[in-house]
């Protein structure tokens, strides 16, 4: 029976050490090639949609600069995505990591739809790691004539034990994934920021939701944001859905009935009444909306491959490092997930030491963070962090305060991606302060140099640093970590993670051994 039990062991060790071999070698063949017919942003006309009516006497009137709106509501973030389908006559380009099959994944897919129903061209683009079980619904959409859906990276086997494998063999180059997000409408709108689409990032999940942010922009950056779109759409890293399994007209059809039939529904309608509420909804319909006006935004990414390129000088962190290298006074920083890794600790321990700057970050606590292991991540360096002279505030696991909506109608997790260099530059979009972002993912954002919008975030983040919604962090006289709760009366000192569980501790601090950093 023992010898049994080993040979059965040493075959599994070898059969899991030979796919990990052959799909370091052959990697390059086992992922599926890239057969979609290129395309490209279609031209812009001045008034031929609503669209190009509505904002060419807004461009006019500011000629060569970029309009602007932050979007840190998540209703407002739905409804700009869907007004913006709504009005669009000539093209939808959406490009997302995370598509959910949930309430607004289909609203949202119903509001592609309808625009394919008008004539307009959408093109939607996933990263592939999170379409397992979701290929009938893509397939049904991908089968209108002007909608087209291509997957970043994607599985040869679409389901089962098959794409468990090959997750395995290509261990190391399915890690590689397209952290990008864009809703680019007529060439004329985009919505780029840290925004997957989800109930959860849209105010419309019962339990949680995340405190994100994204910009709207129209004018000259949207076509960068659409050229970056397009060197996605035809790269050799995406492969047409339809290229990797076959539709069958009596799904089509049943999955195209329960997305209209859900868009039609109650549930719909109740948040569709509240996104209609929104303030900021009813002040764009009144048209008084005042967006910011500069020269100074441009729209940034990585390139589609990143895997195995010794050349960084294109990539996102090399954007984001100048920049914060520049800091002279302050640098604000926001990041769920923050591992800074040695050289990044070090970078903002200079900042302090050298010139003095104010070095202030927000990330999850444990009990708000979705991936212990990050935090177990962050954790190794924190000490460090408070030595330097960086200050540090964690989000709570939801609002201290019951009157406080700044988390909707839950309680939330932080997922908001952006920095503020001396109330001028700064960031918004989806990279993290970590090595995922810096060296697996691709990234995508908004860099700004603009006083008014560095307001704008700065007041972010000072909402997002107050005692109702973060603990400050800090070492005691004797070197200790300690939370600072001050929107307890009277205030308090937590000796340990707020709010988590003694099993939460246990596991975040196991992950501070384990050598997983350079993927987390």
């Amino acid at each position: 029976m023992r010898q049994r039990i080993k040979r059965i062991l040493g075959w599994g060790a070898f059969t899991f050490v030979a796919l990990v071999v052959s799909g370091i070698f052959l990697a390059d063949h086992l992922t599926p090639p890239a057969t979609g017919t290129p395309s490209h942003a279609l031209e812009i006309q001045r008034d031929q949609t609503a669209l190009d009516r509505e904002l060419w006497p807004l461009l006019d009137r500011n000629p060569g600069k970029t309009g602007a709106i932050l979007l840190p509501d998540g209703l407002d973030a739905f409804a700009a995505r869907a007004l913006s389908a709504r009005q669009a006559g000539r093209s939808l380009d959406l490009q997302y990591y995370i598509w959910h099959d949930d309430l607004t994944g289909h609203l949202l897919l119903h509001e592609a739809w309808q625009a394919a129903e008008r004539g307009v061209r959408v093109r939607l683009l996933l990263d592939d790691i999170n379409t397992s079980g979701k290929d009938v619904a893509l397939l049904a959409m991908d089968s209108h004539p002007n909608l087209e859906i291509r997957v970043y990276n994607p599985f040869r086997n679409r389901t089962g034990v098959a794409r468990l494998l090959e997750m395995v063999q290509r261990s190391w180059s399915i890690t590689h994934r397209m952290h990008n997000k864009a809703w680019i409408a007529d060439g004329r709108v985009a919505v780029v920021g840290g925004r997957n689409i989800g109930v959860e990032y849209f105010d419309a999940a019962n339990e949680m939701n995340f405190r994100d942010l994204d910009m709207v922009l129209f004018g000259p950056a949207v076509a960068q944001a659409s050229e970056i779109f397009d060197t996605f759409w035809n790269s050799d890293t995406v492969v047409p859905i339809s290229a990797l399994k076959k539709a069958y007209d009596r799904d089509i059809d049943a999955v195209l009935a329960q997305i209209h039939e859900e868009a039609a529904g109650a549930e719909a309608r109740r948040y569709l009444d509240r996104v209609d509420a929104s303030d900021s909804v009813r002040r764009y319909f009144a048209q008084e909306l005042t967006p910011f006006w500069s020269e100074n935004i441009r729209v940034v990414s990585d390139p589609p491959q990143k895997q195995g390129s010794e050349q960084r000088d294109g990539w996102l962190i090399r954007h984001v490092m100048d920049d914060l290298r520049t800091a002279r006074h302050k640098a604000l920083l926001i990041s769920p997930y923050f591992v800074p890794g040695s050289e990044g600790t070090a970078g903002l321990g200079e900042l302090v030491r050298r010139y003095g700057v104010n070095v202030s970050v927000i990330t999850n606590s444990l009990a708000a963070n979705d991936v212990v292991a990050v935090h177990g991540g962050y954790a190794n360096y924190r000490e460090r962090l408070l030595k330097l002279g960086v200050k540090l505030h964690e989000t709570r696991v939801q609002p201290r305060s019951e009157s406080s909506s700044v988390f909707g109608s839950s309680g939330a997790s932080l997922h908001t991606k952006a920095y503020v260099v001396d109330d001028r530059r700064g960031f918004i979009g989806s990279f993290n302060m970590d090595p995922r972002s810096i060296d697996l993912n691709t990234e995508m954002g908004v860099m700004f140099d603009e006083p008014a919008i560095a307001k704008a975030l700065r007041e972010e983040f000072r909402l997002l640093a107050s005692p109702e919604l973060a603990y400050w962090v800090y070492l005691n006289e004797n070197g200790e970590l300690r939370w600072l709760d001050n929107a307890a009366d009277p205030p308090q000192v937590l000796h340990t993670e707020p709010d988590a569980t003694r099993l939460q501790r246990a596991i975040a601090w196991l992950l501070r051994w384990v050598p997983i950093e350079s993927q987390l």
